[in-house]
């Protein structure tokens, strides 16, 4: 009975098989089959293909639902075979078409061995996926030839590229046991790459010294954040740590630090380059704006660019971008340029889907899960900077805490490192004493005093608070910071020079 089973016009993973007027897409029957027939015969081979194999990858729908049905039965600790699952198919019009409830024991009835179960199982997912490419293909070219308002070249080519992505990792097998053995020989290679390195960190560098000691430089698949109020350094500190990682790569030969991108949704391009020359050049950024330069900060300018052209850095400067474009673009760059580490400048101006409508901390929480997401999709770290609620300007101590992270608790849910940016110079610098009506002279020059005082203990300093570490320590870090270099370094370095 098998044989009239074996549709005449089955292609298998090398052939297709064309008439007159268009191509049988590509499948193979007898691997459906022969796959079908084993699992039926034995339900533990249901192990070899449960990770990767399901219904919707059979060319024939009877046997995607047969696949389904047995799956469904093994998992809940029933016997699967012929007779238990006859039952679910009385009605079943495709299986009808083959043979009706016999053919489920013709499928046991003609196996020969259950031991490449395995590669039937990839035989079919690989078929599907050839599948999937035409259908793909047939729906960009469909797009592109009519025009529509609501999908413009570029999204269609953002939304070509994410179905591309999901098809290359719907079949990956990933995560699953491994002996511990092989995870202790991991973390002693990790602490051994540690032990080698002159700053003795295991992730990639910020450039700055006490940074990396406290986190050990930045790990792959963390989502880290950077906040703080307006004017604290944010973007100074994110153009900083992106632009110190891709230095550290050159000059390593990719050895240390990494490829970096930038997602600057509020500045230019432009607006980032001149920071960037600010720092290398030690030329002061408003200069550089306004255009008050000496001949000698041009030569400054020439050597800084010899680096900048070489540094593998690069700038997205699109404003108002979704999350979903965010993934689809680090996906590319990893794909052309081994992507290392991502900087998105900031986190609030970034768009999730519009199902949320009105309601901004669901939309922000999508974002925050959606970061962390391509932050292990990719194995890159990921550090995002984002803002910091009002409140924090009520308070006396205007440092802030973890409750200050603005719009939604899923920041910090999300997060495996969140870092706060405080700078008491900024306030310090607008709370200059006024003599009050009834004050002595004797009291407002002693208050003055300890201001002047306060304000120059705080002279280009600045402090990152790291509130939450998810594998490592909480504590503060004081840092130099030059607001006219846009720079940060470290504090000791700056003594050490004076």
């Amino acid at each position: 009975m098998m044989t009239h089973l074996q549709v005449t016009d089955s292609v298998d993973g090398n052939n297709d098989i064309a008439t007159d007027n268009y191509k049988v897409m590509p499948h193979n029957i007898e691997a459906e089959q022969a796959l079908l027939g084993a699992l039926l015969v034995n339900n533990n081979a249901i192990e070899k293909v449960a990770d990767f194999l399901k219904q919707e990858h059979f060319f024939n729908p009877a046997h995607g639902r047969i696949f389904d049905i047995t799956k469904k039965m093994i998992d809940r600790g029933q016997e699967a075979s012929p007779v238990t699952i006859k039952e679910y198919f009385a009605k079943d019009e495709d299986l009808e078409h083959v043979g009706g409830s016999e053919y489920l024991t013709e499928l046991a009835r003609n196996v020969i061995n259950v031991v490449n179960v395995y590669e039937y199982g990839r035989t079919i997912y690989n078929l599907h996926l050839r599948r999937a490419l035409i259908a793909l293909g047939e729906t960009i070219a469909d797009n592109a030839f009519n025009a529509n308002i609501d999908l413009n070249p570029q999204m269609q080519i953002e939304n070509a590229e994410q179905s591309l992505f999901q098809l290359a990792e719907e079949g990956e097998v990933k995560g699953g046991f491994i002996t511990f053995s092989k995870s202790l020989t991991a973390a002693i290679k990790i602490a051994e790459k540690a032990y080698q390195r002159q700053g003795k960190i295991t992730g990639i560098t910020t450039g700055l010294k006490d940074l990396d000691r406290m986190l050990g430089g930045l790990h792959n698949s963390d989502l880290l954040i950077v906040a703080g109020r307006p004017s604290m350094g944010k973007t100074v500190m994110g153009v900083n740590i992106a632009f110190n990682a891709a230095k550290a790569y050159l000059h390593s030969d990719g050895k240390e630090g990494a490829v970096a991108a930038i997602f600057s949704l509020e500045m230019s391009s432009e607006q980032l380059a001149g920071r960037i020359l600010a720092d290398i050049s030690s030329v002061p950024s408003d200069k550089i704006r306004k255009g008050e330069l000496l001949e000698t900060d041009f030569q400054k300018f020439v050597e800084a660019s010899q680096l900048l052209s070489s540094v593998p850095l690069f700038v997205d400067d699109t404003p108002a971008l979704s999350i979903s474009a965010v993934r689809t673009r680090a996906r590319r760059l990893k794909r052309t340029e081994n992507l290392g580490l991502i900087v998105v400048d900031y986190l609030q101006l970034l768009h999730g889907s519009s199902r949320h409508g009105d309601n901004r901390v669901q939309e922000v929480s999508e974002i925050t899960r959606g970061l962390k997401a391509i932050a292990k999709e990719l194995n890159v770290p990921v550090v995002a900077l984002s803002q910091l609620s009002r409140g924090v300007e009520s308070r006396e101590n205007k440092r802030p805490q973890l409750s200050d992270l603005r719009e939604s608790g899923s920041i910090e849910q999300d997060a495996d490192v969140v870092m706060f940016l405080y700078r008491e110079q900024y306030y310090l610098e607008r709370e200059e004493p006024v003599r009050k009506a009834d004050e002595s002279e004797e009291r407002y020059n002693e208050r003055y005093e300890n201001w002047q005082n306060r304000l120059s203990e705080a002279y280009n300093k600045a402090e990152c608070i790291i509130a939450k570490q998810r594998h490592g320590p909480i504590g503060k870090i004081e840092m130099f910071f030059q607001g006219e270099y846009t720079r940060f370094s470290d504090l000791d370095l700056q003594h050490s020079d004076e």
